[in-house]
This record gives C-alpha cells, structure tokens and sequence, in this order.
C-alpha cells in the first residue's frame, strides 16, 4: 500500500518528478481522466498508454471535477479511492489529482513528452495537444476498447436493483 501510494503527488511534486525523468532522457506519457470504477477498458488504454514511453503520468479528475463533467451523482468512488486502484496498477507510475474542469494546467505545467486520449477523441477536441505540440511533443490516440464503460456498469447495477 505504501509503495502504490507513493505514486500519488501533488502538482509541484510530479513537475519534479516528470523534470527529473526527462532529465534521465526518458519519454514522459501523459493522460487523464475520471477512471470511476475502474474496468478492463481503462487498464487496456493505461497498458497501451504506457508503452508510448517510460513514464506514465495521470492526471485523475478529482470529485469537484468529475461532478462538474459527470452530474451530481458522480463519482460513484471518491478521488482517494481511484487514485488507490489506478496506483496499484504496474503501468502507471504516477497520479496527480486537478480539480478543474480540464487537465490544461497540469498539461501546461508537466510538458509532457506525450499526451494521450482514446481515439474517441478528435485530435482538435484533445484539451493541451497545442501546448504539447509546441513544446515539441506528439499526440497519440490509442483505439476506443468497445464493450466496456462505466456509464453502462451504472445502468446495470441500477437495472438490477430497480
């Protein structure tokens, strides 16, 4: 638990952190999301996520966030406990939880090598792919992994219990 924890910092610890890792020569990932109640289509992005590089960040939508995006019934499982499940995963090297509507100003501060999304996502709809570019930096979509989402777990449980 300690160890997984470790992964999880605040913004001014994972901008040294990340500046420390390209400092090494290695090639920062960096992606985002809610990841509420998490599922084999996340784990699958965050493996395949992590293969772009040697180190990958994300930035979780903290519970303000996530009502803001989701509604008020969500998340289903507070930022703590995400943050928690997304640390024991061996892909992931490190969470950083915002809570703004958007990652742009984790994006803007750790300058990451690589910033990913699902190929869901249209590359002019992907929040911080500008500033990355700039910065020299790719975009990458990885495919949408069909079959699994949250919203649709949500429904089913609701279903059973109505």
């Amino acid at each position: 638990m300690d160890t997984q924890n470790k992964k999880i910092k605040t913004l001014e610890a994972a901008i040294e952190e990340c500046e420390r890792i390209k400092g090494l020569g290695k090639r920062v990932v960096f992606t985002n999301g809610c990841f509420d109640i998490l599922h084999p289509g996340h784990t699958r992005y965050l493996y395949s996520a992590k293969k772009l590089g040697d180190f990958l960040v994300v930035a979780l939508n903290s519970d303000h966030s996530v009502h803001i995006i989701k509604g008020p019934k969500r998340p289903i499982l507070g930022e703590q406990s995400r943050a928690e499940l997304l640390a024991a995963l061996e892909c992931v090297d490190l969470i950083v939880i915002f809570d703004d509507d958007n990652p742009l100003k984790v994006i803007s501060d750790l300058l990451p090598d690589i910033l990913v999304k699902g190929g869901d996502w249209a590359e002019d709809e992907i929040i911080g792919a500008d500033v990355v570019k700039k910065n020299g930096g790719e975009v990458k979509r990885i495919p949408f992994v069909t079959g699994f989402s949250t919203t649709d777990i949500i429904r089913t449980i609701v279903d059973l219990y109505a």
